[in-house]
């Protein structure tokens, strides 16, 4: 408050010893402390009416209304942080080098799956190729949906 170390509150307490004296001077601190006291309180006071004049008067509530306007006009309430997101990876993105892209953002197999087997289409990637529809399938068991109303007939 008033940046006032420990060497200055030394030279002050010596400085009133001499002046006032040892006899008066626990009477000084006495009403010094009375006098901070009542300050204190009026502040306190002073404080409370006038919170209580804001909430009287809607001031109170225009503020919380402010606040939860701001929050909603901040980045993250209007979801420009993904949208930030967004950029830096399409500024990073390179459409010269799409291998690149899409090894690094594809998943990767399961080390402990079996390999499939030979002659099934893999491609470069190591990916099944999709069979058209009506092919034969070589021993696999090939499953489709099932409506609701197939199964009730049943």
């Amino acid at each position: 408050m008033f940046d006032i170390g420990w060497s200055e509150l030394l030279l002050i307490g010596v400085v009133a010893l001499i002046v006032i004296g040892p006899e008066d001077l626990p009477k000084l601190f006495h009403t010094l402390g009375r006098i901070t006291a009542r300050a204190r309180s009026m502040a306190r006071e002073f404080s409370s009416a006038m919170e209580d004049a804001a909430k009287a008067s809607g001031l109170d509530d225009a503020a919380k209304t402010l606040k939860d306007v701001n929050s909603l006009t901040s980045k993250r309430g209007l979801g420009l942080d993904a949208l930030e997101r967004a950029t830096e990876r399409f500024e990073k993105w390179d459409p010269l080098n799409p291998k690149e892209e899409a090894r690094r953002t594809s998943p990767l197999p399961d080390p402990s799956a079996p390999l499939p087997p030979a002659g099934t289409g893999t491609g470069e990637t190591g990916m099944v190729a999709a069979e058209p529809p009506g092919a034969p399938s070589e021993g696999r068991r090939r499953l489709h949906a099932v409506r609701r109303s197939d199964r009730e007939q049943d």
